[in-house]
């Protein structure tokens, strides 16, 4: 079952990087600002109904939660955002593979001091390997965009 459940994750990795290119296409004709509200807006909809006809909980027990914790929504509004600036300039694989290095840089300090009620695992070798071969996958990615650019003008 275990390894059945990383599908869920790598589901929504596929889901993201087509919203990534997606996004990234749209902020470059409607804005950057009103790709992202568009995006929440639309979410807010859907959410709205799927909570309507299938939740199981209590939406108001979000205000019985410690405050710090409500910051959660503000960090989708950063990402898809900054997703949005950087996808038309950098292409959506680096885009994407830089979120990753993000992802597991503050993911591996998250879990090694067990913030935010998180698990404590700590920090290992086969860790760091793991950030120090997702660098070198983000450098080849940067030099094969270099080389595609390259390409292009020379084509022109």
């Amino acid at each position: 079952m275990n390894s059945l459940i990383v599908i869920i994750p790598i589901l929504a990795g596929i889901g993201l990087s087509i919203q990534s290119a997606i996004n990234g296409t749209l902020g470059k004709k409607a804005g950057t600002i009103e790709s992202a509200f568009f995006t929440f807006f639309t979410g807010a909809i859907i959410l709205t109904i799927v909570v309507n006809f299938f939740g199981s909980g209590n939406i108001l027990h979000v205000t019985e939660v410690p405050k710090w914790q409500l910051i959660c929504a503000i960090f989708g509004v950063i990402y898809l955002s900054l997703m949005v600036l950087a996808v038309p300039k950098i292409g959506v694989t680096a885009a994407v593979v830089s979120v990753i290095i993000g992802q597991l840089a503050a993911s591996m300090l998250i879990d090694n001091f067990g913030w935010f009620g998180s698990e404590t695992v700590h920090f290992d070798t086969k860790r760091f390997i793991g950030v120090l071969l997702m660098i070198a996958a983000l450098y080849f990615v940067f030099k094969g965009n270099q080389g595609a650019s390259e390409e292009k003008i020379s084509a022109k």
